[in-house]
């Protein structure tokens, strides 16, 4: 029987003891112990199995782990490393990817219910023969409930993870390993809620007592999207031992390589997907490697085992939050609006990337913003050209159709400020007035981000356009209108019916050869040929009637039967 295809497991032990896939990524932990410094911080995209190799480190490392779970991994081949290191230290792990609170009181209570949680893993803390009387006093400070929720001070709390390494190298003789995933999470929720500097305060206040002054601590290893400055939240931490998507140094700990996909695919028989996969998930660089998404190849890959001609489907977008792209493109003057129409062509454009940022400085200028987008996954670089500028590019399909998608939803509403020339607009399809229709069109072309005529498929430019049309004639919420409607015999691209009895038939076609007259003149051939009135008369439409709508990039043609 077929291993089962793991689908968001980030428990380590879960692969062995339920018979999952596993991508053996074992010898991460033998690279860390070679190149670690005292504090450790791994940027990665969400989504590249950062929680998963974190759950890795704490399997190998905590006293009294089951070191069968490494039997027959790559790590077990490192005979002296695993018997100088493997279940030999005590291990904090905490996440804060779950500390996203509306408010900053909420926030902290969910910081609490973090560390307050991993602290009662060590019960025996309370009645270990090593500690004090005061020492046990403060164990309890941490673990202390009031009506069910943990009710540390705030004292206690930004103290908490220095506590809990020293009580822990009291009792076991050992220093400690503080392993935290997702540490900007807290931040990046705190900067869209408003409560960004209180969250910086309290972060500088927990991460300076557990890494700058724990003289308890063995080593520390961090992981997020983001590396925020120094004088953000590391403020005076001289130890700080950074990896970004740039270094070579752990290129390949992090997501999938093309030998591991192809051994995946393999493995499920599913060889003849490999192009598709190709195309739609890889197209990342970490260090000079090319890397794919694993949450997207593994969702692909249970999608193809239900069924061998599954499309891939944009998994990122249902995973990821997307509100930087749409801050991104809100804040677009004509020149960015160029670059990112250059983007989803497939071309390339040189910027900057800056190691180091503050959420708040993102608006203060928009070559920030580029660095957040190739920090965060939606960018990559197809080469370094210095120590700071890059040429970036859309990875691969998916981030492409994410782009195109959100530039829609931005479209809609920046198209929306005119409420007036929007009626004007709708009301040309109820006069057949193609000439208006073809001249506002236009217009709003031309204000828009548009798909250029570069290495995008056919399909993708129709549905960007589609997507831009339909959005407009939504203004209209008395109208019925359908998209892909099956009518006659075949899919009319958009249907409207009217209380007024009206009916409108719109089929679009890109022309990419720049023939807009040819391109009408098919629409409306095929409007015809498939008798796409059929379901307008029969739902007693009195008038209708049919267009065709070519684009090439910023231009368009409008012809009415």
């Amino acid at each position: 029987m077929k291993k089962k295809v793991p689908i968001g497991n980030e428990r380590f032990a879960e692969f062995s003891q339920e018979n999952f896939y596993y991508v053996d990524k074992t010898m991460f932990i033998a690279e860390l112990l070679r190149n670690k410094g005292k504090v450790n911080l791994f940027t990665r995209p969400r989504r590249f199995g950062k929680s998963l190799n974190m759950n890795m480190l704490k399997t190998f490392f905590e006293i009294g782990c089951d070191t069968s779970l490494f039997d027959g991994m790559k790590i077990s081949q490192e005979k002296e490393l695993c018997e100088q290191y493997m279940g030999k230290y005590p291990v904090i792990s905490i996440t804060l990817k779950n500390v996203s609170g509306l408010t900053f009181e909420a926030a902290c209570m969910q910081m609490k219910m973090v560390i307050g949680t991993e602290a009662e893993r060590f019960a025996f803390l309370e009645e270990s023969s090593r500690l004090s009387d005061n020492d046990r006093r403060k164990y309890r400070a941490l673990i202390h409930l009031e009506r069910g929720v943990y009710a540390m001070s705030d004292m206690v709390l930004e103290n908490s993870l220095q506590t809990l390494c020293v009580l822990l190298e009291k009792h076991y003789g050992r220093k400690v390993i503080l392993l935290i995933d997702e540490y900007d999470v807290p931040l990046d929720k705190a900067f869209q809620g408003g409560f960004y500097n209180e969250m910086v305060s309290l972060i500088r206040g927990l991460f300076g007592s557990a890494l700058k002054t724990n003289d308890s601590l063995y080593f520390a290893v961090l992981t997020g999207c983001l590396r925020i400055s120094k004088e953000s939240i590391f403020t005076g931490l001289n130890n700080l031992n950074v990896m970004t998507m740039a270094d070579q140094v752990f290129n390949d700990c992090f997501g999938f390589t093309e030998d591991e996909v192809r051994e995946i695919l393999a493995y499920y028989e599913l060889e003849d997907a490999f192009d598709t996969v190709r195309d739609w998930y890889d197209g990342y660089c970490f260090g000079g490697v090319s890397v794919y998404c694993p949450w997207d190849v593994m969702k692909y890959v249970q999608a193809l085992r239900s069924d061998r001609h599954a499309f891939p489907e944009n998994y990122w977008a249902n995973t990821s939050g997307n509100a930087l792209v749409r801050r991104f493109i809100g804040k677009a003057d004509r020149q960015t609006r160029s670059e990112i129409e250059r983007l989803v062509a497939g071309e390339c454009i040189v910027k900057e990337v800056s190691q180091e940022l503050t959420y708040n400085e993102l608006d203060d200028s928009i070559d920030n913003l580029w660095s957040v987008l190739f920090s965060t996954g939606y960018l990559t670089s197809r080469k370094r050209l210095s120590a700071k500028e890059h040429l970036l590019a859309i990875p691969n399909n998916e981030i492409r159709d994410l782009f195109v998608s959100q530039i829609q939803v931005w479209f809609k509403e920046t198209s929306r400020t005119d409420p007036g020339k929007l009626e004007r607009f709708c009301s040309s399809f109820l006069r057949g007035d193609a000439e208006s229709i073809e001249r506002e069109l236009k217009g709003y072309l031309w204000n828009s981000i548009s798909i250029r005529d570069v290495a995008v498929r056919n399909p993708l430019k129709e549905n960007f356009y589609h997507g831009m049309l339909l959005g407009l004639l939504q203004y209209e919420t008395e109208w019925e209108i359908q998209s892909n409607m099956e009518s006659g015999e075949g899919y009319c691209d958009i249907v409207i019916e009217t209380l007024d009895q009206i009916g409108v038939l719109i089929e679009l076609k890109y022309a990419g050869d720049g023939d807009l007259e040819k391109g009408c003149t098919d629409a409306l051939a095929q409007i015809r040929q498939k008798n796409y009135d059929a379901v307008l008369r029969k739902d007693g439409m009195e008038k209708i009637f049919c267009y065709g709508i070519a684009f090439y990039k910023k231009n368009c043609r409008v012809e009415k039967n």
